[in-house]
């Protein structure tokens, strides 16, 4: 009898890296040959081109008021009733503010008592009536205590509680503007001091600013009206009068008085009474609603995603459904190097177009929306990198979570299903105004679509109410730990996926 022996086979692939070189290199192989998965790539980034160029054009907002900027640069909101006269050089000014009370809109042309945490009311120097010209102001709020705030986002706390009768005293010597606070008029504590380029003589006074009120997951316009007593002034003040009136009042970012309110004062045996509304900050997204950001520039990477998930389902499902993925095996029997080469050939590829997508759809769509007179809240060279580089990111994230899924599915239909229920329908969700505050925070935080934080570029301020909310473009997460949450689920599918392929049948 003839005995043999049978050679067992072998890869021709060495297991080190020249062996993963080439599983690396095989993987891109099948992946560009498929005419329609380069197209399928192609056009995720064209989508988000399309997109940020109709964004671009779809709004024309040419003749609309100028939105004023800060000494930064950046946009603000500077709407407020100013009772003033001018200050040359050197001087004080003191004031006891002895009632702050606001109002909100009950009905049509009703007002109601209401709670307006950042009303404000006090003294202020200013360079000019020009709104955005440079200020610091010494107040009292609706539920915040006393403040001194200047250059639009500078706010420290006084140690005056907002149940003291309060006196406010502002000094300006030289460049340097010094606010104190007293609950007696007596005993005074320094506040905070700032230095500011006024020029010559500048404009000071009393002030009274009341914000729109948050209700809900909207805004109304509301009123406030402040009582201020014992008026003393020192040095250089100019003006025997005072004058009153409403600074900012065609400014875009003003919501207007809600009626029959409107911005007033009287002056009585010694007593100012002060009606005002607006607001003295940097510019949020309700105050500015028609401003654009670079997220909403870049919608189409909702579009893109979805043309992503589905050619990287493909890039798996399709070697199930033609048995090729038996020979893939036979050729590279580590079954786990073989999931783990197709995700870097696939995040690689998604990421190289989504960034191209990116770059050529911020810069189209910045360009024609600022042609069209669209206002952009503006970033730094530095955060539009961030954003470019984090969108891509995000799809080459959702690409391999896709590819994971694909092979713990095997087919392309579920696959898809479940990755677009995954990070679509939350983001739709999200999308919805309606939907509560505390379920959209917290789809933003635990569920994929929280990578959608990488594209935000507005910056929440805790001395300005404002809807903050996935809706109004402000996320929960920090960018890129909002992003980090997406690879999470993508690592970990990818992980899973490479347990579920070692353990059962090609």
């Amino acid at each position: 009898m003839v005995t043999g022996s049978v050679t067992p086979y072998r890869s021709g692939q060495r297991d080190g890296r020249d062996g993963f070189a080439q599983l690396l290199h095989s993987e891109w192989t099948k992946f560009h040959t498929v005419r329609g998965w380069m197209l399928g790539m192609a056009a995720a980034a064209l989508m988000l081109v399309l997109v940020a160029l109709l964004a671009g054009i779809s709004s024309d907002q040419r003749g609309a008021p100028a939105v004023p900027t800060g000494p930064g640069g950046e946009p603000v909101t500077d709407n407020f009733y100013f009772v003033h006269q001018p200050l040359t050089g050197d001087g004080s000014i003191t004031v006891s503010v002895s009632g702050l009370d606001s109002s909100v809109p009950e009905g049509l042309g009703e007002l109601r008592p209401g709670v307006v945490p950042w009303a404000k009311a006090g003294l202020i120097v200013k360079e000019s009536t020009r709104e955005g010209s440079p200020y610091a102001a010494i107040m009292v709020t609706g539920s915040h205590g006393v403040r001194m705030q200047d250059g639009y986002l500078n706010d420290r706390a006084g140690p005056v509680s907002a149940a003291a009768v309060r006196w406010l005293r502002l000094e300006r010597s030289g460049d340097a503007i010094t606010g104190y606070a007293s609950a007696d008029g007596k005993d005074w504590t320094r506040v905070g001091t700032v230095h500011l380029e006024l020029g010559p003589t500048a404009q000071g006074g009393l002030f009274v600013a009341s914000p729109q009120s948050v209700e809900g997951m909207g805004t109304t316009a509301s009123v406030s009206t402040a009582t201020f007593g014992d008026l003393r002034l020192q040095g250089g003040w100019t003006g025997r009068n005072w004058a009153g009136e409403q600074v900012g009042g065609e400014s875009p970012s003003f919501a207007g008085y809600p009626p029959p309110a409107a911005g007033s004062f009287t002056r009585s045996s010694g007593t100012f009474t002060v009606t005002g509304a607006g607001d003295i900050a940097p510019a949020v997204r309700y105050s500015l609603p028609t401003a654009g950001t670079l997220g909403n520039i870049l919608t189409g990477t909702f579009a893109g995603l979805i043309a992503v998930v589905v050619v990287a389902a493909l890039f798996i499902t399709t070697e199930y459904r033609k048995k090729l993925i038996l020979v893939t095996l036979t050729a590279s029997p580590k079954r786990g190097r073989v999931l783990l080469a197709k995700a870097i050939v696939l995040g690689a590829v998604t990421f190289v177009a989504g960034l191209a997508g990116a770059v050529v759809a911020i810069q189209l769509g910045e360009r024609l929306a600022r042609s069209n007179g669209v206002y952009l809240f503006p970033v730094t060279s530095s955060t539009e990198l961030r954003v470019a580089l984090g969108t891509a990111a995000l799809l080459a994230a959702a690409s391999v979570l896709a590819l994971s899924v694909g092979a713990i599915f095997r087919t392309s239909a579920g696959a898809v299903t479940t990755v677009i229920a995954a990070i679509v329908l939350p983001y739709l969700l999200v999308a919805n105004p309606f939907m509560p505050a505390d379920a959209a925070r917290l789809l933003t935080r635990v569920t994929p679509a929280a990578a959608f934080a990488v594209q935000q570029t507005l910056v929440q301020y805790p001395q300005v109410e404002n809807p903050y909310t996935p809706y109004n473009d402000y996320y929960p997460l920090a960018p890129w730990a909002g992003l980090a949450v997406l690879a999470g689920y993508a690592v970990a599918s990818l992980a899973i996926a490479a347990v579920v392929l070692r353990r059962r049948d090609a």
